[in-house]
């Protein structure tokens, strides 16, 4: 991969990658952390990637930084306590807020699978290379957490 290259994957795929993280993490500077984690790996190893491959490397190396990131424990949520204290009161039952809080339910692979399916568009076998999953895990682990999605929206939609 050129310099050029590496610009253009900078350019194209930096937002893509810090929304798919952030979603997961939900902690800004943890996000930017992990991104530019990535992004340095490919640039050092900028040799042995393929440019036509760039956005699936710079997803599997992002999701591989995020997992040993939340596995370290270093995440330190000073957001939720700026909050409470902020006094802004928000509506009740917000539609972003429900999905927000149906997505917390789901464990941190489906919640990554739902991500990179859904919301990011990758086939089953492209999130199998960037989870280290094989397809029929992707397959039935998105569907175990979009049945899980589903059933605690239907709850929510009786309760408003």
């Amino acid at each position: 991969m050129t310099e050029k290259e590496y610009n253009e994957c900078v350019s194209c795929y930096a937002d893509n990658v810090y929304r798919f993280i952030l979603k997961n993490l939900r902690h800004e500077e943890d996000a930017r952390d992990v991104v530019q984690t990535a992004f340095e790996k490919m640039w050092r190893n900028r040799e042995e990637v393929r440019y036509e491959k760039s956005k699936s490397y710079l997803f599997t190396v992002a999701y591989n930084q995020m997992i040993d990131h939340i596995r370290k424990g270093k995440r330190i949520s000073l957001k939720e306590e700026f909050r409470e204290d902020a006094g802004i009161t928000q509506p009740k039952h917000s539609v972003r807020k429900i999905l927000e809080q149906a997505m917390e339910r789901l464990n941190e692979t489906q919640r990554s699978l739902v991500m990179l399916k859904d919301y990011e568009g990758y086939s089953y076998e492209e999130i199998g290379r960037i989870t280290g999953l094989n397809e029929s895990q992707v397959k039935v682990y998105l569907h175990r957490a979009r049945v899980q999605l589903k059933e605690y929206l239907v709850k929510m939609e009786n309760v408003i």
